[in-house]
């Protein structure tokens, strides 16, 4: 009874210690994933947060609740955690050196997922790349092309270009160049031009379309044609006004020039 009774003296600190890491790891696991949930409920009601963004928030939440847990329970057991964070720290300082890239692409992630230059289904140019968004990673960006081609572009070439965003903004200009012989006249170029464009209710009346005279180039006389309609029209109307110009051009007997060159052969023996 005596032995059982030393024994009992020797195991029983351990016992208690094993007792409390079992605790303490079930009340971190229950704190770590109340935590995360209530990361995640935050992101679903806050328009402001991406919700990739708010997952690795909640990731991260219960990573380090769950790390201090360790460290806790590690810490009861007579091990020195301060040596264990700086050899954790030495060893992700070498991680680090070897993964630039990648921890550039993922500092630049968490930099498009706050500030929120563009979100999925938009439509962008990124360093020459056009399409649609198709989805926003930590580290990789993808784009649909408008031929669908899928382009998977690193997150710091994204936030290192500039981004030009199409569908920020309801409303789009269309730009075009109309040019005109010398001989027509531009009053008249000018009216039929309005005419076509107060003939298709996709284009807005405020902002008001505009039709100057932008240069008078080498063989023709040029007009900038700038009407305004919604960014889902602007496709389809940039491409019917060129074809109704065209025609119209044609049915009012206006000239569209052309680069042409004039070859003259003489002959000697004529001479």
């Amino acid at each position: 009874m005596e032995e059982l009774n030393g024994w009992l003296d020797v195991v029983w600190p351990y016992i208690m210690d094993v007792i409390f890491a079992i605790v303490l790891l079930v009340i971190g696991w229950i704190v770590a994933n109340w935590l995360k949930r209530k990361i995640r409920k935050k992101g679903d009601v806050s328009p402001h947060l991406d919700e990739t963004l708010t997952r690795l928030f909640a990731k991260i939440a219960k990573a380090l609740v769950m790390a201090v847990v360790v460290m806790a329970i590690l810490g009861r057991f007579g091990v020195q955690t301060a040596s264990l964070v700086a050899i954790l720290g030495a060893l992700g300082l070498a991680v680090g050196m070897a993964w630039q890239g990648v921890l550039a692409d993922f500092a630049a992630g968490i930099m498009i997922l706050v500030m929120r230059p563009f979100t999925v289904g938009d439509s962008v140019d990124i360093g020459g790349t056009s399409g649609n968004v198709e989805e926003v990673g930590l580290v990789l960006t993808k784009i649909n092309t408008f031929d669908n081609v899928a382009i998977f572009v690193p997150n710091s070439n994204v936030w290192g270009n500039n981004i030009k965003n199409m569908s920020v903004n309801d409303k789009r200009r269309v730009d075009m160049v109309i040019g005109f012989g010398y001989d027509d006249d531009i009053d008249h170029a000018k009216e039929t031009i309005r005419q076509i464009l107060s003939e298709d209710d996709r284009i807005l009346e405020d902002p008001a379309p505009q039709i100057a005279v932008s240069e008078l180039g080498g063989s023709s006389v040029n007009l900038n044609v700038r009407p305004w309609t919604t960014k889902e029209n602007y496709w389809s109307l940039k491409h019917d006004l060129i074809e109704r110009i065209k025609k119209r051009f044609d049915e009012e007997g206006l000239n569209f020039p052309y680069p042409s060159q004039d070859v003259y052969v003489y002959n000697q023996d004529d001479e």
